[in-house]
């Protein structure tokens, strides 16, 4: 796995713990993880969620009226260095 995933997976079973229902999704270039937020979370809470997606590269919360609040937070995944851009089979 990436390490990108284990940082994502490490994330999410942290949320889990603190009692949010969480999502892992990769992308191209970012594992994100997603968290439903309950209105009626604790300052206590809220701490302990931030300390856990400031291990994250992005992180931010999406509220509306109609869906609640969503926390999500993105890692990025490495980029390849410049000799491995083609991959195994690509030929100079």
């Amino acid at each position: 796995m990436p390490t990108s995933g284990v940082t994502a997976g490490a994330i999410a079973a942290r949320l889990s713990a603190i009692g949010l229902p969480t999502r892992v999704e990769e992308h191209t270039r970012f594992t994100t993880v997603e968290a439903e937020v309950p209105e009626a979370l604790s300052a206590e809470s809220w701490r302990e969620v931030l300390d856990v997606v400031a291990d994250a590269d992005r992180f931010g919360l999406l509220a509306t009226s109609l869906n609640g609040r969503t926390l999500w937070a993105a890692v990025r995944k490495t980029v390849p260095t410049t000799g491995d851009v083609g991959g195994p089979g690509y030929q100079r």
